[in-house]
This record gives structure tokens, C-alpha cells and sequence, in this order.
């Protein structure tokens, strides 16, 4: 006798209470989301031991941000900058800044595994299951 493919229901999941499975439990869904809770606070605290740099003005300013977002330092190549034009600095640390606080993101973006196909270990079918 051939062996019986589990019968879908709406969303994808075998019928429940047949060979197969069901939808998962809900305490299956909590142990993911504390081990993503878990991975998330490692990747945080890792990313706040980096550093991220950002240059404007062909390296007339030099910024430096924490992983955690806080500002480290600034710094002016004072051959670079014009002292007739103190707007012009004020421009070029805002760039810098963002530079930095860009490269900041992505990397924050990358180390937790966030991107096109959602959170690492995490099947949004599952919840959706759940949804209905």
C-alpha cells in the first residue's frame, strides 16, 4: 500500500492530526523568537565594539562613530579647509558624519542577517499559518 501524502490545508501546512504535522505550536514559534532574540543581542553587542569611518571633502574631514551610534571623533586636514568659508566645514562634517553612520547601518544590516528573505531561522509561513 502506497504511502498517503498528508493532506494541505489553506497556507501550506499538512492537515492537523494526520501523519505530518500540522501548524507549529506555539512553543515552537517562542523558542525561535528567543533564539533570535539571543542572536540579535550578540550581533548588537559585537557591533558595538566596531568603529565606522567617513570622509568628506577628499579627506578634509575625518569622522569616526561608535557602534553604538555615539560620535568617537572629528578631524580637519587644516591644509584642506578653507578659514574664509567656516560653513563649508560645518558641510563637511555633516557628510562625514553620515558616511560613517551609513556604513554604521549596513553593517549593523548584515551582522544580524536581515535582508531580502527576513530573519535568520524565522519561516513568516509559520506565523501566517497562524494568522490564518
Amino acid at each position: 500500500m502506497a504511502k498517503k501524502t498528508p493532506r494541505r490545508v489553506p497556507g501550506g501546512y499538512p492537515a492537523a492530526g494526520r501523519p505530518g504535522g500540522g501548524m507549529p505550536s506555539l512553543e515552537s514559534l517562542a523558542r525561535r523568537a528567543a533564539e533570535m532574540q539571543q542572536h540579535l543581542e550578540a550581533q548588537r553587542a559585537a557591533l558595538a565594539e566596531r568603529t565606522f569611518t567617513g570622509t568628506a571633502g577628499g579627506g578634509a574631514v575625518t569622522a569616526v562613530l561608535r557602534g553604538t551610534g555615539e560620535l568617537e571623533s572629528v578631524r580637519f586636514d587644516p591644509a584642506a579647509l578653507d578659514p574664509s568659508d567656516p560653513d563649508m566645514a560645518g558641510d563637511l562634517v555633516v557628510a562625514a558624519v553620515n558616511q560613517a553612520w551609513r556604513r554604521m547601518q549596513e553593517a549593523a544590516t548584515v551582522s544580524v542577517g536581515l535582508g531580502p528573505e527576513g530573519a535568520p531561522g524565522l519561516d513568516l509561513d509559520d506565523l501566517r499559518g497562524l494568522l490564518g
